[in-house]
């Protein structure tokens, strides 16, 4: 009698575990959301003090908020850009940095509870490094959300572009190592596999490229500059691409130029998302394909309304969190492509496809 050849396991299931680790990707997810709120509500700048501890304390006294507006009068985007802001003005924005600050105070917390009580126990056995590289991520994130926030406060309106795409990179970078880490415990043998199609992994670095192209153009306000399309202030390429000196400076503080970059990287990324579907879907993993496909989709119109209406914050939130969806579903595939046509045969692959397994 024949058995069916299934995926090697690595692990037997832990749900706490896994549960545990999903709910850093739940409050990851979130962080980035509240980060893209803090952003285009040009709050990020209101709390001029990194206080990791201390500062979990808000203003409790009108003294206290007179001292913390009289702080942020000191910025450049206060004399620029909100002179004469009244204090209810200062407690919208001031609270919306907070609540970010909060949130990640929070996720700190919640990982260093689980990861002292799985260690002890012996139930990261196995993933021990990976999860300590997560929590050194962790800890390395909120180094460079305050780096970001000091490139701003002083002769800036808003924090350096580049400085910007870095955190919202590590904060990809974090959410999919969470995730990844969450499959392994919940549903070992899925979490299996060899993960070596390059073209796979090249869509997800070509995902993550546009998450970053899309930061620099959070970072620019540039989504608020030109707001016509499909041509870009008019023009099909435009003519101040390489306005800035040295040449390299465009690719980051030019704001015709990043949009530009942003726009092609998507056209790009959608053409070879709905490929990359495609061939998920033949490939088995018909969730998947289904949720890349639709993802870039998403991505692409979304996108374009926000443009046309000049990024409010609702759209802009739509559109980041349809970016987290798209690299989550990009990098669940490029783990499990090559496992499809390795571990399974023809027969099974069919089978298996016909019955919608991912």
């Amino acid at each position: 009698m024949s058995h069916a050849p299934t995926l090697p396991s690595s692990a037997a299931p832990d749900r706490a575990v896994g549960l545990w680790f999903m709910s850093i990707v739940a409050l990851v997810v979130v962080m980035i959301l509240v980060g893209g709120a803090t952003r285009l509500t040009d709050s990020g700048l209101s709390i001029v003090e990194w206080r990791p501890v201390t500062g979990a304390i808000p203003p409790l006294t009108e003294a206290q908020w007179l001292a913390e507006l009289e702080k942020y009068r000191s910025t450049t985007e206060y004399q620029i850009q909100n002179r004469g802001m009244s204090m209810e003005e200062f407690k919208v924005i001031f609270w919306w940095e907070w609540g970010h600050r909060q949130l990640g105070r929070l996720i700190g917390l919640v990982y260093a509870v689980g990861f002292i009580v799985f260690a002890v126990s012996g139930r990261l056995r196995g993933r021990m490094v990976a999860a300590s590289v997560l929590f050194a991520l962790g800890g390395l994130q909120g180094a460079i959300g305050w780096w970001m926030v000091s490139s701003g406060l002083v002769g800036r309106l808003d924090v350096a572009p580049y400085r910007l795409a870095v955190h919202l990179g590590l904060a990809f970078i974090i959410v999919v190592l969470a995730w990844r880490l969450a499959m392994h415990y919940l549903r070992p043998a899925r979490a299996a596999g060899s993960g070596r199609d390059a073209i796979a992994w090249a869509f997800a670095a070509a995902v993550l490229v546009q998450v970053l192209l899309g930061a620099l153009v959070a970072g620019n306000d540039a989504g608020r500059t030109y707001t016509d399309w499909p041509t870009l202030g008019g023009e099909w390429f435009p003519s101040s691409y390489l306005a800035e000196a040295p040449w390299w400076r465009n690719m980051v503080e030019n704001l015709a130029a990043v949009q530009f970059n942003h726009r092609v990287g998507g056209y790009l990324v959608f053409a070879f998302g709905l490929w990359i579907g495609w061939r998920a879907w033949r490939q088995g993993h018909r969730v998947t394909g289904a949720v890349i496909g639709g993802s870039v989709t998403w991505q692409l119109v979304v996108g374009v309304i926000t443009l046309l209406n000049a990024a409010p914050w609702h759209l802009g939130l739509l559109h980041q969190g349809g970016a987290v969806v798209l690299w989550l579903a990009a990098v669940h595939f490029a783990l499990h492509a090559r496992a499809v046509s390795r571990y399974r045969t023809p027969e099974i692959h069919a089978a298996q496809a016909s019955a919608g397994v991912t």
